[in-house]
C-alpha cells in the first residue's frame, strides 16, 4: 500500500477548510434543504456532507464554550444552521484565484461558437469590478488564428444572415464561391471554422476561417433547412471513412511526424528506418500534394495511380529546371 504523501495530506485538509468556511453561509441561505441535494450540490458524498456538519458542531468562535459554537438543527434529512458564529459570507477570491478566472473568461469570449457570451462578459467585468486591481490587468488572451478576420465572421454569423464567401478547398488546390447559411462558429485544435448550410454542395460543410478570401453579408437572414444537422467533432474535423482513397507511404526517421499529426490505419516498421504508413486521404490529388510536400524521405507505395501522378509531377518539375538559359559568364 502507498502511503499518501505529507503534500497531499495537507491539500486535503485545505480543500476540506475551504469547504466548511463556504457551507455555513451555502445552509444560512437554504434553511431546511435536504442532504442530499445540498450534498449534489456541492459535488461532494452524502456521508461526506454528514462528516463535515458534525465537525462544523465543534467550531466557533474563540471561546469555544456551547455558546461559541456553530449550531444547527435536523429534521429527518433535512439541515438548518440556527446559530452561524459570525461566519456568514463565503470565502473570498485572492489576487491568483481572481486573476486566473479573469484569464479564464477572457479565452472564452475570444473562443468562436461559444455560447452566451453576453453572460461571460458580465461574469468577467463583476470580478473585475469586485477586485478593482484587475481591472486594468495587462491580461490579453488571444488563441491561435484569432485574427481580425475571425472576429468579423463571428460577429457576422451572430448577426444570422447568409453570407457569400470566396473559399480556397486545399484539397483541390481551387477556389470557389459558395453562398452559406451560418449555423456556428467552432474552435477545433486551434483553428477556427464556421460550420454552415452550403448551398452548393446542399449539405452542412465546415469552413475554415483562414481559407475564407473574402465574404460579404447578404440581406437575407440565413436559412438552414430542417435536415441540416450538426457536425460530430468527437473524433477531430477529418473522419477518415472506409470509402475514401487508402494510400501507403514508406517514411523515413525524418518523415515520421506523420503518424503523429494524421489519422493512419496502419504503421509498420520496415526494412532499416522506413516505416510503412497506410493512411485514408480526401483524394489523390491533395495526397500528391501532401507527399511531395515531404520531400525525398517519402515514398509512395501504393495505389499505383498515386506513384504516377507523383513521378510526372516531379519530372515535370525537373524539366522545367532544364529548360531555364543558362547564367551568362561575365
Amino acid at each position: 500500500m502507498t502511503r499518501p504523501s505529507a503534500r497531499s495530506g495537507s491539500r486535503a485538509s485545505a480543500d476540506r477548510l475551504a469547504r466548511l468556511l463556504n457551507l455555513v453561509p451555502y445552509l444560512l441561505a437554504r434553511p431546511g434543504i435536504e442532504i442530499a441535494e445540498a450534498a449534489g450540490d456541492l459535488g461532494v458524498t452524502e456521508r461526506q456532507l454528514r462528516e463535515d456538519l458534525e465537525l462544523l458542531w465543534v467550531c466557533g468562535l474563540p471561546g469555544y464554550g456551547p455558546g461559541d459554537l456553530i449550531d444547527m438543527a435536523f429534521d429527518g434529512d433535512r439541515v438548518t444552521i440556527t446559530y452561524d458564529a459570525g461566519i456568514d459570507r463565503p470565502l473570498r477570491l485572492t489576487p491568483d484565484e481572481a486573476l486566473a478566472l479573469v484569464v479564464a473568461l477572457r479565452m472564452l469570449a475570444e473562443t468562436p461558437g461559444v455560447a452566451n457570451r453576453d453572460a461571460v462578459e458580465r461574469a468577467l467585468a463583476k470580478i473585475e469590478n469586485a477586485v478593482g486591481d484587475l481591472a486594468g490587468a495587462p491580461v490579453a488572451v488571444r488563441l491561435a488564428g484569432d485574427d481580425e478576420r475571425v472576429r468579423e465572421l463571428r460577429d457576422a454569423v451572430q448577426r444570422g444572415r447568409a453570407l457569400t464567401i470566396t473559399y480556397y478547398t486545399a484539397a483541390r488546390d481551387e477556389t470557389s464561391e459558395r453562398v452559406i447559411d451560418p449555423l456556428r462558429m467552432l474552435s477545433v485544435e486551434g483553428r477556427a471554422y464556421v460550420e454552415a448550410w452550403c448551398r452548393r454542395a446542399e449539405a452542412v460543410r465546415l469552413f475554415r476561417a483562414d481559407r475564407i478570401d473574402a465574404f460579404t453579408e447578404l440581406d437575407e437572414v440565413a436559412a438552414v433547412p430542417s435536415q441540416a444537422r450538426r457536425t460530430d467533432l468527437t473524433d477531430g474535423v477529418f473522419r477518415p471513412a472506409p470509402d475514401l482513397p487508402l494510400i501507403t507511404l514508406r517514411v523515413g526517421r525524418g518523415g515520421r511526424w506523420i503518424t503523429e499529426y494524421y489519422p493512419c490505419e496502419r504503421v509498420e516498421r520496415g526494412d532499416g528506418d522506413r516505416w510503412l504508413v497506410s493512411m485514408r486521404v480526401t483524394d489523390l490529388g491533395w495526397a500528391r500534394r501532401f507527399v511531395l510536400g515531404l520531400g525525398s524521405d517519402v515514398t509512395v507505395v501504393a495505389p499505383d495511380e498515386l506513384v504516377e501522378q507523383v513521378r510526372a509531377q516531379a519530372v515535370a518539375a525537373l524539366d522545367a529546371y532544364t529548360d531555364l538559359p543558362a547564367p551568362a559568364v561575365g
